[in-house]
């Protein structure tokens, strides 16, 4: 069977036909184990955090009817993976992705009222708003290191350059971010 839609997907999902699982799997599945397996790095944990996200797929569809597959499924993946990391790292396992939140920690607000989670949410926004100010490279590298969890080395690979310049790029970047984000009145 070849490349389906996402609406197709959605509408698998819709229908209750488990082919819905089997499509995600065909078409995403790769996608969501390496960004699970990059904040946790360790395969089983992320695999289990994958299958989860079928699992939440299916329970959320309906009523959701997402329009693009892939981040809705993403965003599924990376809230279990997350939450794993933090579930693994109270019980003081090491995980490499404590250096990708370590690198960003500077910049980001912590809390869990809902006037924080507010707050978050508009922080988040506001990082977007930066974002969209940079350059293309900047910001690819940008989100490939703290969205996708993608290491130094791989986005070196990806982008043709050395792992200093990645390095140092995403260090302006934070910095400018920072800048912004106090700009902003989002003192952290």
């Amino acid at each position: 069977m070849g490349r389906i839609t996402d609406k197709e997907i959605v509408e698998l999902y819709w229908k209750r036909s488990e082919e819905a699982i089997a499509c995600t799997i065909r078409q995403y599945g790769a996608y969501l184990m390496k960004l699970s397996l990059n904040i946790l790095s360790i395969w089983e944990e992320a695999e289990e955090c994958v299958n989860e996200s079928y699992f939440s797929a299916w329970n959320q569809m309906p009523p959701d009817r997402p329009l693009r597959l892939l981040p809705y499924l993403g965003r599924i993946a990376r809230c279990l993976a997350l939450n794993r990391y933090d579930y693994l790292s109270a019980k003081k396992r090491d995980l490499s992705f404590s250096v990708q939140l370590s690198e960003l920690e500077e910049c980001l607000t912590h809390g869990n009222s809902t006037e924080q989670q507010y707050e978050e949410r508009e922080v988040a926004s506001a990082i977007s708003t930066f974002l969209r100010t940079e350059d293309e490279e900047s910001r690819n590298m940008f989100v490939r290191r703290y969205w996708y969890s993608d290491s130094v080395k791989e986005i070196a690979d990806r982008y043709g350059v050395t792992e200093s310049k990645v390095k140092s790029q995403l260090f302006r970047v934070r910095g400018r971010l920072k800048e912004y984000l106090e700009k902003e009145g989002y003192v952290l």
